[in-house]
């Protein structure tokens, strides 16, 4: 199939950008590679694309006040490649997840973020480290936590007249430890499970993605940090926050049962590594 017709848009700032997206049935354009797929299957009808790739500033990728700030035109592909994606080690864990190569040369961060794909793992990466989503719409700028950004599938607290222009990351402190694991059915399919961790002392942050409508964060101590001894934990976690149905790739059974183990073998790796 092919997209249905459209309107083409490149602004040449962000508050010209907000002004087209404010006058209805608009939809940004970065990357794409979630937006064009989307609209050749007709599963979407915008009447114009606003294309954002070219707007002043929003290719920022600083360090800056304790935070990585990425642009909202930033591709993964330049993060991933960049000397500043060492300072937030979880986001250099997941990007080499995050679709393929050729995928990440293209999509960026933000985009992500924003199309807020229930198994994706930047969202997920973004809630465990509470990051800051920058918005700016007809009322001005606003920062949204991470950890409320995403509000179902598909879905997020921007409204139809603002755009993401950027997220900020904490970047690692000393004594912090962090993993990062998926189970998928190939090399850059969409996760059955997966989790994002960061430690700090005893205590640590955990984000699930692929096993509900949304990244799913969970502070947890860890009084004996080995694996097997998380796993009771962790099992009982799973069956808690696994609430999605079974399909074709695996049950809901089977997504608690990859929780479970995935879960308690990223937090006994980054405890470790925050105690090293």
């Amino acid at each position: 199939m092919k997209a249905a017709p459209f309107a083409y848009c490149r602004p040449d700032s962000v508050d010209e950008a907000v002004d087209v997206l404010a006058g209805g049935d608009a939809k940004v354009l970065a990357g794409g590679q979630s937006l064009v797929p989307v609209l050749a299957m007709r599963l979407g009808r915008p009447g114009t694309l606003v294309d954002i790739t070219r707007l002043p500033g929003l290719d920022s990728l600083v360090i800056e006040d304790g935070q990585l700030h990425v642009g909202a035109a930033v591709r993964q592909r330049t993060i991933e490649r960049s000397a500043h994606v060492a300072s937030v080690p979880l986001v250099a864990r997941a990007l080499p997840f995050v679709g393929h190569r050729e995928l990440r040369s293209r999509g960026t961060v933000c985009g992500s973020l924003a199309h807020a794909d229930p198994a994706a793992e930047l969202p997920a990466v973004a809630a465990c480290l509470g990051a800051s989503v920058l918005v700016r719409g007809p009322r001005g700028d606003r920062v949204v936590d991470a950890r409320e950004f995403v509000t179902g599938a598909m879905t997020t607290a921007v409204g139809p007249d603002e755009l993401v222009t950027g997220v900020r990351f904490p970047v690692a402190r000393d004594g912090e430890g962090f993993g990062f694991a998926e189970i998928a059915r190939r090399h850059g399919d969409f996760a059955l499970a997966g989790v994002a961790v960061r430690v700090r002392g005893d205590e640590a942050t955990l984000a699930a993605f692929g096993v509900s409508d949304r990244p799913v964060v969970r502070e947890l101590t860890l009084d004996d940090p080995t694996e097997s001894a998380l796993r009771p934990t962790t099992d009982a976690l799973a069956a808690d926050i696994v609430d999605t149905d079974g399909d074709a790739h695996g049950s809901r059974g089977y997504r608690a049962r990859l929780l479970g183990v995935l879960a308690a073998r990223e937090l006994a790796r980054a405890h470790r590594e925050a105690h090293r």
